[in-house]
């Protein structure tokens, strides 16, 4: 079979147009198990092209599909795209732009945050082609160690509260006696701050028993963590006391909480190498200052109250002097209407006088010498 000029011409432009039908037309792919970031970590979200042709003409976007116009990033025009973004994810996300030549269209989220998780979604669009791929971001955060604080006398025993802070996803919170059964409380209050991250506390109310021990648990299931603090009452908590009493107890329990976080603090620094007679030293030092605090509060309230005496006497002393000054005004303000009325007596004599006086001749009244120059006769 002979081939001539133009038939080689129409084979040319059939295998162009294949060649070309097929570079437009590629797949979005990634992992199909979900990433899994712990809070404060920089991760990457992976999305290649397939075929690795080139993703620089292209337009890659980055989408959180838990939030309504969820753009996260957008890649446009040889460009980054920073408007219509969402709020917590403007600087924290950049493509490899180095990598869009081999069709790695990959995210990298810095500082992971507890409302990171969710699903996400590449979109890569090339006209008339686009095509997607979705993905799962987990976030794990552990808590803070439960705080318990003692509450007083509640109908029914004595009130406990626990607290405990910093957790993702959302933890549970549970109170156990000294056998380790769960006790009956009240509903727990959740809230979550502006990162996603939880807090959660719990009232409950106990009784008197052998131990007087009480543990309060925080554990979060699916990141297999769990933290525990545990609370020892003196039998005497639970007999009502006078009000001072209880007040200075809730101070000691008070100060002895505030030793017992300052020793959690310090129980992490000694698994990172901190010396235990450091925070042997510190810890006297902090309760050293605390009596030094105590004294001075004290002094400040001996000053006061002699500020307050003295105070009151200056208020006494000045009362009466204005009390006196009040008494001399009134004083001055008679003796001047006296006065004023002696003024209109001796004025009304004066006029009467000068009525009673005869008038002089006229010969006597002019007595006085011409004035001036006049001729001789």
């Amino acid at each position: 079979m002979e081939t001539g000029p133009d038939s080689l011409f129409v084979t040319l432009l059939l295998l162009l147009h294949s060649s070309h039908s097929e570079s437009e037309k590629f797949e979005v792919i990634g992992p199909t198990d979900p990433i899994v970031a712990v809070a404060g970590d920089d991760i990457i979200l992976p999305c290649y092209l397939k075929p690795n042709i080139s993703a620089e003409d292209m337009t890659v976007d980055w989408l959180n599909l838990d939030f309504k116009d969820g753009r996260v990033f957008r890649y446009q025009n040889h460009r980054i795209i920073r408007e219509d973004h969402i709020p917590s994810y403007i600087g924290r996300t950049a493509l490899f732009e180095e990598e869009l030549w081999r069709g790695n269209t990959s995210l990298k989220l810095t500082r992971v945050q507890g409302t990171d998780e969710g699903f996400y979604t590449c979109v890569i669009q090339s006209k008339p082609w686009n095509c997607n791929f979705t993905i799962q971001v987990l976030v794990e955060a552990v808590g803070s160690k439960p705080v318990v604080s003692i509450e007083g006398h509640r109908k029914g025993g004595m009130g406990l509260l626990c607290e405990s802070e910093g957790w993702h996803p959302q933890p549970e919170l549970l109170w156990l006696d000294s056998k380790g059964v769960n006790l009956s409380a009240g509903p727990p209050e959740i809230h979550r701050d502006l990162k996603g991250f939880y807090k959660v506390k719990q009232h409950v109310i106990v009784q008197e028993t052998n131990t007087n021990r009480f543990t309060c648990r925080v554990q979060q299931s699916r990141i297999n963590e769990k933290m525990e603090t545990e609370v020892h009452l003196p039998s005497e908590l639970f007999y009502r006391t006078p009000w001072r009493i209880t007040s200075i107890v809730k101070c000691c329990l008070g100060a002895i909480a505030v030793i017992g976080l300052a020793l959690a603090i310090y129980c992490i620094c000694i698994k990172k190498g901190v010396i235990i007679d450091q925070l042997k030293l510190q810890q006297v030092d902090f309760k050293n200052k605390l009596v030094n605090l105590i004294v001075k509060l004290m002094n400040l309230k001996k000053e006061l109250v002699n500020l307050k005496k003295d105070l009151d006497k200056v208020e006494k002393d000045l009362t009466s002097q204005l009390e006196d000054l009040t008494k001399k005004l009134d004083d001055l303000t008679e003796q001047l209407k006296d006065l004023t009325r002696k003024l209109v007596y001796l004025k009304k004599q004066l006029d009467d006088l000068t009525e009673q006086l005869i008038p002089l001749p006229e010969e006597l009244v002019d007595v006085t010498p011409d004035q001036g120059c006049s001729s001789p006769i």
